[in-house]
C-alpha cells in the first residue's frame, strides 16, 4: 500500500454510533505532539480491518521496528514555518507530518536550519540562515 507524505499520523480506532452520528475517536497523544488540532477538518482513509488483520500478521512475522524519524542529527534541511507552539517556537512539519522545533521562528518564515536534536516524534533545529 502507497502511503501519502501528507500523511499526519495513523492509529486504530473504532467506528460508534453517537446520537445518530457515527463517531471516531483521534487518540489524545495526536494532539499533544500538534499532528492534529481540535476543531479543523481533516481528510480521513479507512483501511478495512480484514486487510490490516493480514499486514499486522504479515509484520509480526518479520522483524521490523518503528518508523524512523525522517531527518538525523547534522542535517541540513530548508523548511517553512507553519504554526508556533505553545512556548512560541516556530513548527515545521516535514515528510509523514514528522514535527521540527525551530526556536526563533515565525509564521510563514522561510529558514534554512541544522537538525540538534532528534526524538522519535519531533526534532529540534537551529536556523543557520534566514534568507534562501
Amino acid at each position: 500500500m502507497e502511503i501519502s507524505d501528507n500523511l499526519l499520523c495513523l492509529f486504530s480506532a473504532r467506528v460508534r454510533s453517537e446520537d445518530g452520528s457515527y463517531v471516531i475517536e483521534v487518540p489524545q497523544r495526536e494532539i499533544e505532539t500538534g499532528s492534529v488540532d481540535p476543531d479543523e477538518t481533516y481528510r480521513v482513509a479507512l483501511i478495512s480491518r480484514e486487510r490490516a488483520e493480514t499486514e499486522e500478521t504479515v509484520e509480526s512475522e518479520t522483524p521490523t521496528s518503528e518508523p524512523q524519524p525522517p531527518v538525523e542529527v547534522g542535517e541540513i534541511r530548508y523548511v517553512e514555518i507553519e504554526d508556533i507552539g505553545k512556548q512560541g517556537d516556530g513548527i515545521a512539519r516535514v515528510e509523514r507530518g514528522y514535527v521540527i522545533i525551530v526556536p526563533g521562528a515565525e509564521i510563514g518564515e522561510r529558514v534554512k536550519i541544522e537538525i540538534t536534536e532528534v526524538k522519535s516524534n519531533f526534532a529540534v533545529g537551529e536556523i543557520i540562515d534566514e534568507d534562501f
